[in-house]
């Protein structure tokens, strides 16, 4: 079992079960909250709006905290998600986290329609006109992304501040994590390499005069309470695959020590051989990147990643048979924390 202690910082990615019913998913969510997970996290992409799901969460329970992993800020102007963070901190306060992130050229650029960049400045911009317009400050600013002039919430800010989270992968997104954020989301992190992204958060928390003292480290970890070992392993290679084709993945694989890997599944993939590119995920791959095993298995694993850094492991379930497999993704859930 983990500490009592840890057992109070462990998250649960809730979007996991929302394809189910209203009913179903809101027992699902007090569920969590009666196990004593700290956070349930909802994702965005092109599923249920994250600021939606959180909302419905918050109002149907007491005390877990709810987090978006992550919501981009491109897609919505940072006036917008600074009204929507004092909203919710409004009706759930000191309950509430905003994960944000940079979003791909796919979702900004073809779904949405708005010019695309990578540059971490969005940002840094972003998070200051909301941390502004969350507060009730007067919120004018003039940046190379973002604009607002004479914005003020016209509704009681809430008491405290909205914490914002980043989600990061690379050295300078955790720098700037570390810099101007109160947290951040990991994701696809070995144990081996927390020490590393904690180096690059210290870096940042410096440059900004502070420490990383009460700065929330989360990552998101698959993970699969089962018999069926081999057809959950064959699920997670096929889930790498799939973010392996993307530059920021591949080339953060790579940084992992997954290079040789990288190399034939990409051959594979520019092939058009995409059986053959799930091949080219390795076993040590898949022992770094997720968790599969009985649930005794599972704790002491997730135990490695607390004890590489993480404060808040964050177990996103995951099951042999898909998004569709309720049963084996709520014994994931149940495996923790007991």
């Amino acid at each position: 079992m983990l500490a009592n202690h840890v057992k109070q910082r462990l998250g649960i990615v809730l979007s996991a079960f929302t394809p189910l019913p209203t009913a179903e998913f809101l027992a699902v969510a007090r569920e969590a909250e009666q196990r004593g997970y700290h956070t349930g996290w909802v994702g965005e992409v092109a599923g249920y709006d994250a600021l939606t799901v959180m909302a419905v969460i918050a109002t149907h329970t007491e005390r877990l905290q709810v987090g978006s992993a992550v919501v981009p800020v491109q897609t919505r102007t940072p006036v917008l998600l600074g009204m929507s963070a004092a909203s919710l901190n409004h009706f759930a306060p000191d309950r509430v986290v905003l994960g944000l992130g940079l979003s791909s050229r796919i979702v900004v650029g073809d779904w949405h329609g708005l010019a695309f960049s990578p540059a971490l400045e969005q940002i840094r911009e972003a998070v200051q006109i909301i941390r502004q317009v969350a507060a009730g400050e007067r919120a004018s600013f003039e940046g190379r992304f973002f604009r607002a002039k004479n914005f003020r919430l016209a509704a009681p800010p809430p008491a405290r501040p909205v914490r914002i989270f980043l989600a990061a992968l690379g050295a300078e997104m955790l720098e700037l994590a570390g810099e101007i954020a109160d947290g951040v989301v990991l994701n696809w992190i070995p144990p081996e390499r927390v020490p590393v992204s904690i180096g690059h958060l210290e870096r940042g928390a410096r440059r900004a005069g502070r420490t990383l003292e009460g700065f929330e480290i989360a990552s998101f970890i698959r993970t699969c309470a089962t018999d069926d070992v081999e057809g959950a392993r064959q699920w997670l290679a096929r889930d790498i695959t799939g973010y392996a084709t993307v530059d920021v993945y591949s080339s953060f694989f790579r940084s992992a020590g997954f290079g040789p890997e990288m190399d034939a599944l990409g051959a594979a993939w520019k092939a058009g051989d995409r059986a053959g590119a799930v091949r080219q995920v390795s076993p040590r791959m898949l022992d770094g990147l997720g968790v599969v095993g009985d649930e005794a298995f599972c704790r002491a694993r997730v135990a490695e990643f607390i004890r590489a850094g993480l404060t808040m492991p964050v177990i996103l379930p995951v099951a042999p048979g898909g998004a569709g497999d309720t049963p084996a993704l709520l014994r994931t859930l149940r495996a923790f924390p007991g």
